[in-house]
């Protein structure tokens, strides 16, 4: 028998993951980046809209948790290698390519041009099942 304080897990989880040495400005601007990406590909996810009691709607959030972690270069590259080899997450990189580019028709020249080994992430996103998530992410210390 279930009470109502206790919350069932989600089945998926959704985690972002920053570069550990870009400055604050840029690691937010990476998980809001990488946010609006995976956002835009999970609409089941988003809640309803809610009223509070002076009767102000306020629009429907993301429901799972999102945690914001950080990484090195290297363990960014590997992760965005592991995640993307499973056909059952959604991975999106926020690469150095794309952060450096102004106009995103420059980004995505520059992008074809660019080697696979030669591409830094300033972050990852991974959404799947929450074990997979986690084996891949648990490691990271929260920014």
């Amino acid at each position: 028998m279930s009470t109502q304080s206790e919350v069932e897990r989600p089945a998926t989880k959704l985690v972002v993951v920053v570069d550990e040495t870009l400055a604050i400005g840029p690691a937010v601007n990476a998980a809001t980046v990488l946010g609006l990406a995976v956002g835009a590909r999970l609409t089941e996810s988003l809640g309803a809209d809610g009223k509070d009691a002076s009767g102000g709607v306020h629009l429907g959030l993301n429901t799972h948790p999102v945690p914001v972690v950080t990484a090195g270069r290297e363990q960014l590259r590997e992760l965005h290698r592991k995640s993307t080899e499973r056909p059952d997450l959604l991975v999106v990189g926020f690469n150095e390519v794309a952060r450096q580019a102004r106009v995103y028709e420059d980004y995505l020249a520059t992008l074809a041009e660019t080697p696979a080994e030669d591409i830094d992430y300033a972050g990852v996103a991974v959404f799947g099942p929450r074990n997979r998530v986690t084996a891949l992410t648990k490691r990271f210390p929260l920014l």
